[in-house]
């Protein structure tokens, strides 16, 4: 994965900035802080959308972690699918200059044949064979 993208395990990390988040502004609406007459009510209603922005908050950086984990899924899908092409495309070349290779080498064994078959036949002659 390229550095912009978040890794596997900043999935739990999030929920854990978000509990953290949670706690903290339940805190600060529980002791009055930023409020000045907050009632009961009012401390209540303040906590449980605090708690509600950090759960979304959470939820947006797990859907981002998600996401970069299937982006780099797909990615490496496209590695191996492009290894997969050039390996058989390598095959088929290498195939291709064996059987190149293979007919090369019968043609000089063709010739070479000929030429032992000549080069016997006139040592026969020379030696005075004949029936």
């Amino acid at each position: 994965m390229s550095g912009g993208e978040p890794k596997v395990g900043g999935h739990s990390r999030l929920w854990a900035v978000g509990a953290c988040l949670a706690i903290g502004l339940a805190g600060l609406a529980w002791s009055g802080c930023g409020g000045g007459g907050d009632t009961t009510g009012e401390a209540q209603e303040s906590i449980e959308q605090g708690l509600e922005e950090a759960k979304q908050e959470v939820e947006k950086g797990a859907e981002k972690a998600e996401e970069g984990v299937e982006k780099g899924v797909q990615e490496a899908e496209k590695g191996l699918e492009g290894a997969k092409g050039k390996t058989k495309e390598g095959f088929e070349k290498g195939k291709e200059e064996a059987e190149k290779g293979l007919e090369e080498g019968k043609a000089e064994a063709e010739k070479g044949i000929e030429k032992g078959k000549k080069e016997a036949e006139k040592g026969f002659e020379e030696a005075g064979g004949g029936y």
